[in-house]
């Protein structure tokens, strides 16, 4: 079943959607050769209950931490961990928060250090894909617009689409209907309408789409083991454009400081 938003739900949206984007600022802070994901989660973890708020992933279905941190070819779900992350990783970190009553829910990629042209590419494809996507959620347009614009963009520049996770609903719920698929064609699924909030969240990966889940039960890899990134936004489907309730605000302007 599909709930529709009013404005004051989507305002409340906004403002759990806006804290996951200054939650990843403080980890962007942070982020560096030698800090281990675990560390990350620390900081996630406090930011979040500092802002009168509660991690949304912790404890969901039994996922330990507060943040999905994922490495490399660890495409979603990654359980942080003590390893230390070295320079030329890259990092998918995925926050939700819970406050109000109304979950937010945002992911970025990160490059630690000196990484290779072609991952650079597979994150700045991946982010344009995002919003490519984004540019369709709009009333009247369907589903599969936003999934074809994903897929379009990242097959012609010769990356691939996961199939097996997708997008979802956003709302009282960490996930609701409907799902959002990073593929499709134009003109299928259903009809986009007014108050219905999404979370699009491409996932696409440098080689193959076949991915695999490893043996701690949660943890998603590329099946040939390539590098995979993963941007999320949260959405409200507008009339003529599409209202962008999170931010990548805050981590840009912590990430060009750093540079």
């Amino acid at each position: 079943m599909i709930y529709y938003k009013s404005k004051e739900e989507i305002e409340l949206l906004r403002e759990s959607s806006l804290l996951v984007g200054k939650t990843l600022a403080e980890v962007a802070k942070a982020i560096r050769p030698g800090i281990t994901s675990l560390d990350l989660d620390k900081i996630a973890e406090q930011f979040i209950l500092d802002n009168n708020a509660k991690p949304g992933f912790k404890d969901y279905n039994g996922f330990p931490n507060s943040l999905c941190i994922s490495v490399n070819e660890q495409v979603v779900h990654g359980i942080p961990n003590k390893k230390e992350l070295r320079d030329g990783d890259i990092i998918s970190v995925d926050c939700g928060v819970l406050k109000n009553g109304f979950y937010g829910d945002s992911a970025y990629t990160f490059a630690i250090g000196e990484v290779k042209p072609e991952i650079l590419k597979l994150l700045r494809v991946t982010k344009e894909c995002l919003l490519l996507g984004i540019e369709h959620a709009v009333v009247g347009a369907r589903m599969g617009d936003i999934g074809s614009a994903i897929q379009d963009h990242a097959e012609k520049n010769g990356f691939s689409v996961v199939r097996e996770l997708v997008g979802h609903g956003l709302g009282k719920n960490l996930h609701e209907s409907p799902e959002v698929p990073n593929y499709g064609k134009k003109g299928r699924g259903i009809k986009l309408q007014e108050g219905l909030v999404l979370a699009i969240e491409p996932m696409i990966n440098l080689g193959r789409k076949e991915v695999m889940q490893d043996k701690d039960g949660w943890t998603i890899i590329t099946a040939d083991r390539f590098p995979s990134a993963h941007f999320e936004h949260d959405v409200a489907v507008g009339k003529d454009k599409a209202d962008i309730l999170s931010t990548f605000k805050y981590i840009e302007e912590v990430l060009n400081n750093k540079n």
